[in-house]
């Protein structure tokens, strides 16, 4: 059993099963019934409300008790979505065939970062949207959750390096908020949240 598989086999879902506040927020950037490419989608939180809200959703994760928690909250709330399990160190999505791809709270140790975000952008159709929210590294100074290795945090600059040149920036923003999602994530945080676009340019 792998680490997430352990976090997740615990009664009831640890991030709650709203959605993330940012990902909600975005919403009017998408297009009615896009495809969404939700990796690192955990017990489904994400993936089955976008999926509520008419979209076709692609949850992925690398934990199979968190993909069956997934599927269980989607059959619970009579929606839709397909799950696929994966290791986001070696996983490739096909390549423009998501019109949005949502990553929250997804971090990746340095050696992998960067080549696994690039996959996932690839994943975009000209004119998509990749949209992420992960822990900045002054979160170490908080209780709220995330890694607590500051090299796992994201900045605006490093997505700026990552993805630069693959998208072009439409939102970034780096500040505190306080979250309120499930046991796991409770409180003061400090958070990095962007958006990238893809070119319409075929």
């Amino acid at each position: 059993m792998n680490f997430w598989d352990q976090k997740f086999s615990v009664d009831g879902y640890k991030y709650g099963t709203a959605p993330n506040a940012f990902l909600a927020a975005q919403v009017a950037r998408f297009p009615p019934a896009a495809d969404i490419l939700v990796p690192g989608d955990g017990e489904g939180r994400n993936g089955t409300w976008l999926a509520q809200q008419g979209h076709r959703v692609v949850s992925m994760d690398g934990s199979a008790v968190g993909l069956e928690k997934a599927r269980a909250l989607a059959d619970r709330l009579g929606v839709k979505i397909q799950t696929i399990r994966g290791d986001l160190a070696n996983w490739t999505p096909v390549p423009a065939s998501a019109d949005i791809v949502a990553l929250t709270f997804v971090h990746l140790p340095p050696t992998i970062r960067r080549d696994a975000l690039r996959r996932l952008a690839a994943a975009l159709r000209p004119g998509g949207c990749f949209v992420l929210e992960a822990f900045h590294p002054r979160q170490m100074g908080y209780s709220s959750g995330g890694p607590k290795e500051e090299e796992m945090l994201y900045t605006l600059s490093m997505l700026r390096d990552d993805l630069g040149d693959l998208l072009t920036e439409v939102e970034a923003w780096e500040g505190e908020v306080v979250l309120d999602e499930g046991p796991g994530h409770q409180g003061p945080a400090y958070v990095t949240r962007w958006v990238g676009q893809r070119s319409a340019a075929v």
